[in-house]
């Protein structure tokens, strides 16, 4: 039976018309979503679409102000995560929340661990479970491994097998792909097609769109809260998502305006650490983007941090305007006119339970102290300044960070490190994880600043963000420079080629 087929059955889930409010603020206008079985369905929206609001209703963490929610034809109104999960309704979180210290086996079964005859927990017949689904999904996990040290694939696969333990009709993978390598995707995939050939119905919801033609069969764009349209992904294509999703023609993704090269800002010479990169160096321009290549692993944010000071180096230099930068003191790199915005904002950017003026200021709260205080009016100003140029959409500056989209997190860290007025500017995959809308933002935020005469390092896995955005192209592979091209020589082939090939080869 084709997908075509099963879909003029009943639906498994149908959400239509719904509403959600937080007081004054609403989240969801009017959301809709009809899942069937044996379907991959992709959801997909500009952060602060709706979709997260969405989720969470079907998981019982919401429940709706009003509108319908059917399970299998029945009315439901979850209060609890509990009573969703009961009703088959499985959420596969892009970083799962694990019991470190139990193994892969007594994750699965927390909280039912099924019992012999005299009452004691059945570890034979658990273990044998968790072996049969590993099986069927046909991935080689050792069911007796402690989770803790487990990759994030790996540890997905265990909230799955959980799922199917569960007999789960639903599963939802929110953003599952982020933090996986080609090889983890490919193997996810399969383990979702295999889920969809059993007839479950299964929702994916992705900023990547080679992702949701790859794997799904339906997609459902959502828009300022409200519900858009859903096709079927063979008869779409990106342009028209992107006109969906954000109201109006996207034509320029990368929008790369002219600027003058000047002179080396930052040389990086013969940089070394010991079985993480070795004999790192190259040049950085002022009003130059150098994008900064390679597969994951390959080195690319350690060098990064080596050069702001996170990381020591054992061996090379860094040389700042003509003066060597001590290692090893992100406080002299910062004071010196360097700036790092991390590959992972919630954890390395942002504080999250602080208010969005006071996360912006974290790096120049010193500048705004009078007599040993900080007070609350300088902040604002100093904050309302990168939140206004940023545009950055908050209900208020001391709003809690946590709250806001991903997209916005991203642009409260690079207010917070615009604001110190640096001259070298390290971005390190600066639109992970958010939308197309934002995305094109960034790009053109970065783009004005290299013609304003900062000098840039981007570091992003995705390659036409590279080639689309920067003066020259830097690749790494296994800890070593393999290629340089110019922004005319840098094609996708030449630069994979360099980040996969043989070093020797590619040097």
């Amino acid at each position: 039976m084709t997908s075509a087929d099963i879909q003029t059955g009943q639906p498994t889930l149908v959400l239509s018309r719904v509403v959600k409010s937080f007081g004054a603020v609403v989240a969801l206008r009017s959301g809709s979503l009809t899942l069937h079985p044996g379907s991959i369905h992709a959801l997909i929206g500009e952060n602060g679409a709706g979709k997260s609001t969405l989720v969470k209703i079907i998981a019982g963490l919401y429940r709706r102000d009003s509108g319908e929610f059917l399970l299998e034809g029945t009315s439901v109104d979850f209060t609890s995560t509990a009573q969703s999960k009961a009703a088959g309704i499985a959420v596969i979180y892009q970083e799962p929340t694990l019991f470190p210290d139990l193994s892969v086996t007594e994750n699965i079964f927390m909280g039912r661990q099924p019992t012999n005859a005299i009452g004691r927990i059945d570890r034979k017949a658990m273990r044998q479970e968790t072996v049969e689904i590993f099986e069927r999904l046909g991935v080689a996990l050792d069911p007796d491994r402690i989770t803790e040290g487990l990759s994030i694939a790996d540890q997905q696969i265990i909230e799955i097998a959980k799922a199917i333990s569960l007999d789960a009709k639903v599963l939802i993978m929110d953003e599952p792909t982020a933090a996986l390598s080609g090889v983890e995707v490919d193997r996810l995939f399969a383990v979702a097609r295999s889920l969809r050939d059993e007839g479950r119905a299964l929702m994916f919801i992705s900023h990547r769109f080679d992702e949701v033609f790859e794997l799904c069969d339906t997609v459902t764009v959502m828009r300022d809260g409200s519900y858009v349209e859903t096709t079927s992904v063979a008869e779409t294509t990106v342009d028209d998502l992107v006109r969906q999703m954000v109201g109006r023609d996207v034509t320029e993704l990368f929008p790369k305006l002219p600027s003058e090269i000047g002179d080396v800002v930052l040389a990086v010479k013969g940089l070394t650490r010991k079985g993480v990169f070795r004999d790192v160096s190259f040049d950085l321009r002022a009003g130059e983007i150098v994008g900064l290549a390679g597969l994951v692993g390959a080195g690319r944010s350690e060098v990064a941090r080596a050069i702001f000071g996170v990381d020591v180096y054992e061996a090379g230099s860094v040389v700042l305007q003509g003066s060597p930068l001590p290692k090893g003191n992100p406080r002299v790199a910062t004071a010196r006119g360097i700036a790092l915005v991390p590959e992972d904002r919630r954890k390395q950017g942002l504080v999250l339970d602080e208010g969005v003026s006071r996360n912006i200021t974290l790096a120049i709260r010193s500048k705004l102290a009078k007599w040993g205080l900080i007070w609350n009016g300088l902040e604002n100003a100093a904050a309302k300044v990168w939140a206004s140029r940023l545009e950055v959409k908050t209900a208020a500056l001391d709003a809690e960070t946590g709250t806001l989209s991903g997209g916005n997190q991203q642009k409260v860290v690079l207010g917070k490190w615009l604001a110190t007025e640096p001259t070298v500017l390290i971005v390190d995959e600066p639109t992970r994880g958010i939308d197309v809308g934002t995305k094109s933002e960034v790009h053109r935020l970065l783009s004005e600043l290299a013609q304003q005469g900062l000098a840039i390092l981007m570091i992003s896995s995705e390659l036409p963000e590279v080639l689309g955005m920067a003066d020259r192209v830097l690749v790494m592979r296994e800890g070593r420079l393999t290629g340089e091209f110019s922004r005319a020589e840098a094609t996708p082939e030449a630069v994979m080629y360099a980040a996969t090939a043989d070093a020797e080869e590619a040097a």
